[in-house]
């Protein structure tokens, strides 16, 4: 794959700096490849839909990404677009090549059961190790080493939305409970869950409540559960 002369690769980041470099490395490295960018969400998807008879063998991402010109980057954005990517295009290889890699612990199941190559690039990583994990991915590995060192947090969808709906939004559990259409006790007992996966648990000699919430957020942000 490395030596096709029919390789076409889109990356896609919206800061041009990184994307400059980016395609300056891949055309040393595949001269001969066809390098498409993005810088948005809706331009990814636009550019998939124009090449459609004749995909990228390869889909080099950035995580933190806007929906289109003008929002904001955002880590959820490029969850989201890699969760549309897998299922619209099962075979796709890909490669997160970004700085937000611990962010894909949400979205691991669906990794794990993607038909294409996937790898995963920190951007502290070198020029050379970087170019390994492109070539991984277009020979159909999966590498995911990197989302997580060590064990492998178990994410109920419920309890993330809890985190979610806390502190994207700032509401309370009675508003979480009328969101999400259950009762206040059961948001309490997510909670619980969430802190207990978290390994958040309030001191012997403090029970402050508000400070357990303040230690739930930065610990699901230090694992990549929220942005």
């Amino acid at each position: 794959m490395s030596e096709s002369e029919n390789l076409k690769i889109l990356v896609v980041d919206d800061h041009e700096v990184v994307l400059g470099g980016t395609i300056d490395l891949l055309k040393r490295q595949y001269p001969h490849a066809e390098i498409l960018t993005a810088q948005t969400v809706e331009a990814v998807q636009q550019q998939l839909k124009a090449n459609a008879a004749n995909l990228p063998n390869l889909v080099v991402l950035d995580l933190s990404l806007p929906e289109k010109i003008g929002d904001t980057a955002q880590a959820e954005a490029g969850i989201r677009l890699l969760r549309t990517l897998m299922h619209d295009y099962p075979t796709l290889n890909l490669t997160v090549q970004s700085t937000y890699v611990k962010a894909l612990v949400r979205i691991k199941p669906e990794i794990d059961k993607h038909g294409g190559g996937f790898t995963v690039a920190d951007k502290g990583l070198s020029s050379k190790e970087m170019l390994v994990r492109v070539d991984w991915a277009l020979n159909g590995i999966t590498h995911t080493k990197d989302i997580r060192r060590g064990r492998m947090l178990e994410i109920k969808p419920d309890w993330l939305n809890v985190l979610k709906l806390a502190f994207y939004e700032g509401l309370q559990d009675r508003a979480i409970a009328e969101r999400m259409n259950v009762s206040e006790r059961t948001v309490r007992h997510y909670w619980t869950k969430i802190q207990d996966i978290l390994e958040v648990y309030p001191e012997e000699d403090k029970q402050d409540g508000k400070n357990i919430r303040i230690q739930t957020e930065i610990r699901a942000r230090e694992e990549g559960l929220i942005d």
